[in-house]
């Protein structure tokens, strides 16, 4: 049975202040929760690193470069913020896709860094509007899915993340039924390319996920959990989803 997840992804918000809603966070969690990520901007890194030492909240950071080292300024490769403790780093959010036009092939390139310098990869894939609206979801999201995660991909190294683009910091959130469709459809082609070798991958739902909906949301067989933004800043919006995961 897959352990279920919920991440908080901050995006660029945040400051030291905001450490002690990770304190308070992190004195909330009992021994039956599910896995909690949190993964702050890389100048808080070691900061949450510290405000969370000694509870079960793990950090992750929010991308990285696919080279080790190298004359790229404000970048950051994997290996540093593995040094810096962080056990899981996003690749190919939309944000980064869009903002920065990162192929498929690049959050490749990211995903097998990542596991190279020993980080769990949160790997990233949505659709638009205007690709909903087309009826081509299940077929880009495929194709996201088959070009964005490399060979050797298994539940150790890799969780994959459906945000539809459209949801993101919308208040718009698909259908119950289109969330199983979407995520039924990725853990068959998941079974098709890994095997045996899938089926611990934890597939989050992303998208304007709140206290409200989460319960409803992770009523969906192949949802192991959330990828969530802006509720996952505050102690008091975080942890009703974290309590709706473990209860589901």
């Amino acid at each position: 049975m897959r352990r279920k997840l919920t991440a908080g992804n901050w995006k660029m918000n945040g400051n030291r202040g905001l450490m002690a809603e990770l304190g308070t966070l992190s004195g909330s969690q009992s021994a039956d929760a599910p896995e909690i990520v949190i993964c702050p901007p890389h100048p808080l890194l070691t900061r949450a690193i510290d405000a969370t030492s000694g509870s079960p909240i793990e950090i992750g950071g929010q991308d990285c470069h696919a080279a080790t080292k190298g004359a790229y300024t404000g970048d950051v490769a994997a290996s540093m913020i593995a040094e810096t403790g962080a056990t899981f780093v996003i690749v190919g959010h939309s944000e980064r896709r869009d903002g920065h036009s990162e192929s498929d092939e690049t959050v490749r390139s990211k995903a097998e860094a990542a596991w190279a310098a020993g980080l769990t990869a949160i790997i990233c894939i949505g659709e638009s509007d205007a690709e909903r609206a087309g009826n081509d979801t299940l077929q880009i999201i495929a194709e996201q899915l088959q070009a964005s995660l490399p060979d050797g991909a298994t539940a150790e190294n890799t969780v994959v993340a459906y945000e539809p683009i459209w949801a993101i910091g919308t208040g718009k959130v698909p259908t119950l039924a289109q969330i199983i469709e979407t995520h039924d459809m990725l853990r068959g082609e998941l079974l098709t390319r890994l095997g045996d070798a899938s089926t611990g991958i934890r597939l989050l739902y992303g998208g304007s996920v709140k206290p409200t909906n989460a319960a409803e949301i992770f009523q969906a067989e192949n949802v192991d959990g959330a990828l969530v933004g802006g509720a996952s800043l505050k102690a008091a919006d975080f942890q009703p989803i974290i309590d709706a995961l473990a209860a589901s």
